[in-house]
């Protein structure tokens, strides 16, 4: 039984440690930022939106008449809950509700060059089980904030772009360890980190209507000193304090005619290469984005569906590793929602002034796995989630 005791202690400290990562919709990244690319289910690799194309494919803002400048933010609601054990009574976070802020301005300098800055949230949330002594009270929370500078050249129908991105990041963990005899809380605090990555991207415009662009992202090394070490430490673990945003490759088509507009994107996320990830057995993801918009009148109106599939494991729970990582990914790792809809409405209040909408949901899925090899029966986790975003643009 203490054998157990301790494995079924391992596996809850790898749910803390988790469970830091932001549950949004590919992986721990949103659809898209902007109202318009999330409005067409994030496709955009081959579709200009604007500014927001510094988010999507730099080489895109070479589409900005003069200069763009947008405001806005997503306000993300998602529900998580979780059975483990036998209690069969799930357990939601209680941290369901998310600000993420976005600011771009693209400008273009000559008949030529473009360019551009950008400000963006990326992640901002965490999970609250505060009041949940079966999940250890554990709350913790994980901000990414990129900041991003694009620089595009257009020759003909050819455009190519260069975005140097900074990202911010800070990670907090805090669990109590009630499993012991003399109950204690973990927690290194708040810790951030600073690193740079780019963003590469080309388009090429033919007669027919049809566009075609592809981009590449890098993987951003972050590392959070001590936040994690010192949390696995306790239990004799030895897992780093690396936690890296993956690297990205993306193709798009999109195709345009007179008020329609129709967009398809492809995309692998790199989870099975990015520290932290791979440690636990992450596979890379594909992702697959549709998207349409109609122009009439004052109004546009789009919708789309996002395609993603699951870069969790389910790993064979009868055995004591295979146990863990179910545990792990499924506790404070349930990146698990695999469709997407979404609707949206932009309005032109004059020649200027731009105002657009974008509502995303993503229905409820059920995951269960075994965690028979430490001693437990399964592990339950219903993951749904609900967006808004909401911004204004002023072209002149």
């Amino acid at each position: 039984m203490r054998v157990l005791r301790d494995i079924f202690k391992k596996s809850f400290l790898l749910s803390v440690v988790a469970s830091t990562v932001v549950y949004a919709t590919n992986g721990d990244e949103l659809i898209g930022v902007g109202a318009k690319t999330r409005a067409m289910g994030g496709a955009g690799i081959a579709l200009d939106h604007g500014a927001e194309s510094t988010l999507v494919n730099p080489a895109l803002i070479t589409k900005v008449k003069s200069t763009d400048i947008t405001l806005g933010g997503t306000v993300f609601m998602p529900t998580i809950k979780t059975d483990l054990g036998p209690s069969g009574k799930l357990s939601e976070s209680k941290n369901n509700l998310n600000i993420i802020p976005l600011a771009l301005i693209a400008n273009k300098i000559s008949k030529n060059l473009y360019f551009g800055i950008g400000m963006y949230g990326t992640a901002g949330m965490g999970v609250d089980f505060r009041t949940k002594d079966n999940l250890m009270n554990m709350e913790d929370t994980l901000q990414l904030l990129q900041f991003a500078i694009p620089v595009a050249y257009k020759r003909g129908p050819l455009s190519v772009g260069v975005s140097l991105i900074l990202q911010y990041g800070s990670l907090d963990i805090n669990y109590k360890n009630n499993m012991s005899k003399n109950p204690q809380t973990v927690g290194y605090g708040q810790k951030q980190d600073y690193k740079v990555g780019a963003n590469i991207g080309l388009t090429y415009d033919f007669d027919n209507g049809f566009s075609v662009g592809a981009v590449y992202k890098s993987k951003i090394k972050m590392s959070y000193a001590k936040v994690i070490s010192l949390a696995t430490k306790m239990f004799g673990l030895n897992i780093g304090d690396a936690l890296a945003q993956p690297a990205e490759l993306g193709f798009g088509v999109a195709y345009t005619n007179g008020a329609h507009r129709v967009a398809l994107d492809y995309k692998i996320i790199k989870w099975g290469s990015a520290q932290g990830y791979k440690d636990f057995g992450w596979k890379d993801q594909d992702v697959i984005a549709l998207g349409y918009e109609y122009k009439t009148g004052k109004y546009i109106l789009r919708a789309g569906y996002n395609y993603a599939s699951n870069p969790l494991i389910i790993r064979d729970g009868f055995t004591q590793k295979g146990a863990i990582y179910n545990a792990f990914n499924l506790l404070g790792f349930p990146a698990t929602s695999k469709h997407h809809f979404t609707v949206g409405v932009g309005y032109r209040f004059n020649k200027f002034l731009y105002g657009d909408l974008a509502l995303v949901y993503s229905p409820k899925s059920k995951t269960s796995a075994s965690l028979k090899g430490i001693g437990i029966n399964s592990i339950k986790n219903e993951h749904s989630e609900l967006s808004l975003t909401a911004q204004v643009s002023y072209k002149f």
